[in-house]
């Protein structure tokens, strides 16, 4: 019996210099991972952070430790932040709280841009970090393998990602309002990931008159140079490369800003002054914050390209309708899913206990009735039999029609365990997904890691 918690920051809840210090990149993921493990070696994590939003999902025992306070302070510990700076801007789950923001979060209905596919990309890749640690069990598991099917119906059966306004169109419309042509400008690229190649895609559709791409990693630099056909440098000489560009793209993977003011003041003094537009899509930020105060240098973040970006979703009613109804299918889906993982061991130790003692009392009964015939004997076992059965009938059925935050079914098993002495089920149990044929109900594209 296990309950399901998150803990998590996003857009919605704390500003980009905060999300910046809480983000977990690869390598710091996995450590944390293999860090809360070893802590808590009985519980299951799953560590998602992205641009947006920075969650730890986990299932443990009730009552057992990590408590969400622990968590938060973990955090902190880990960013050498004060807890109460983290813990205002946390939003604490649990249960079906959890698989309902997990699924909204996979079919991109918490991201600021609607219909975003890179969010399940994200989850996937979450989840899989997370079985390669060996952090998920027979909680998560199926949490996680239902979120991925949930945000690839949503993405391929409604409309809500048909004519998304992305963080990439924002930005071209912002240098639309800075620059009259684009014909003379030169766009710098600073990094080469996901998320710059959406911005350049859309960047190159005003037919600057030059792409240059530079990039710590040669290979992916070539790589996206041969896409756009722009020109590749090596990020040494930065400052000539700024003081050559109209449109910088920043997403590097720095902890720190690699584009300081002081960098910028040199830039401009080169460009004797001529407008610079920076779009910072990186976290943490590649631009320090005090550059966007400099004449001339329009600087925007993820928060600014976002907040536009928001401003549309009133826009997407109908497709944000059908996507709701799809998810909080399969919320219910998951919830009887998981009662019924839970719920039988219980019922079946509890028959079994019941009927055991209900035996051993008629044993001793009928031993004293030495004269009793056969008839009668079985019509006694039936009768014993027949009284167990109807004592648990309605507590039973209350087990199994119980869900809500006013009487959960966890609450209701945990008791049941104590008043009767229960023995707990073996640890994990089946999963609810699997079937007899070993088959997934509710397959993703690609078999999630082992």
């Amino acid at each position: 019996m296990q309950r399901l918690l998150l803990l998590g920051m996003n857009h919605t809840t704390a500003q980009l210099d905060l999300r910046e210090k809480l983000a977990f990149g690869g390598a710091d993921r996995d450590a944390a991972l293999a860090e809360l493990h070893g802590r808590f070696a009985q519980c299951e994590f799953v560590l998602l952070s992205t641009c947006n939003r920075t969650e730890l999902y986990l299932a443990r025992q009730p009552h057992a430790s990590p408590r969400f306070d622990e968590l938060i302070e973990y955090l902190a510990q880990k960013r050498q932040l004060p807890p109460q700076e983290l813990s205002g801007h946390m939003y604490q789950k649990t249960d079906r709280e959890v698989a309902a923001h997990l699924f909204a979060v996979a079919s991109s209905l918490d991201s600021m841009v609607l219909g975003e596919t890179q969010i399940l990309g994200q989850v996937r890749q979450a989840y899989d970090a997370a079985c390669q640690a060996g952090t998920v069990a027979a909680m998560l598991n199926p949490l996680f393998q239902r979120a991925l099917a949930v945000g690839k119906q949503v993405l391929t059966q409604t409309a809500l990602a048909e004519g998304r306004v992305s963080v990439a169109s924002v930005a071209v419309d912002y240098a639309r309002r800075i620059f009259d042509t684009f014909a003379d400008k030169t766009v710098l690229s600073i990094g080469a990931g996901k998320m710059a190649a959406l911005v350049l895609t859309n960047l190159a559709a005003l037919s600057p008159r030059r792409l240059v791409i530079c990039n710590r990693d040669p290979a992916k630099a070539a790589a996206l140079g041969q896409a756009f056909g722009a020109e590749v440098v090596p990020l040494d000489n930065l400052g000539d490369h700024l003081a050559g560009a109209d449109i910088g793209v920043c997403s590097t993977g720095s902890p720190a800003p690699i584009i300081t003011r002081a960098l910028m003041e040199s830039v401009m003094r080169r460009r004797r002054y001529k407008p610079v537009f920076l779009i910072d899509i990186a976290l943490p930020r590649d631009v320090a914050p005090d550059v966007a105060r400099m004449e001339n240098v329009y600087l925007y973040n993820l928060d600014d390209l976002q907040q536009a970006v928001a401003a549309t979703r009133s826009q997407r009613s109908a497709a944000l309708a059908a996507a709701a109804i799809i998810v909080a299918d399969h919320v219910e889906q998951f919830v009887a899913a998981q009662r019924t993982r839970q719920l039988g061991p219980i019922i079946d130790e509890l028959y079994r206990r019941s009927h055991e003692l209900a035996q051993e009392e008629l044993s001793r009964t009928l031993a004293k009735m030495p004269q009793i015939c056969d008839a009668d004997r079985r019509q006694l076992e039936d009768l014993a039999r027949r009284i167990v059965n109807k004592m648990l009938h309605d507590p039973i059925q209350m087990l199994r029609s119980t869900d809500g935050p006013h009487g959960s079914v966890i609450q209701y098993l945990h008791t049941m365990e104590k008043l009767f002495k229960l023995e707990p089920p073996e640890k994990g149990g089946q999963d609810p997904f699997q079937e007899k044929g070993g088959q997934d109900p509710f397959p993703t594209e690609d078999p999630p890691a082992s």
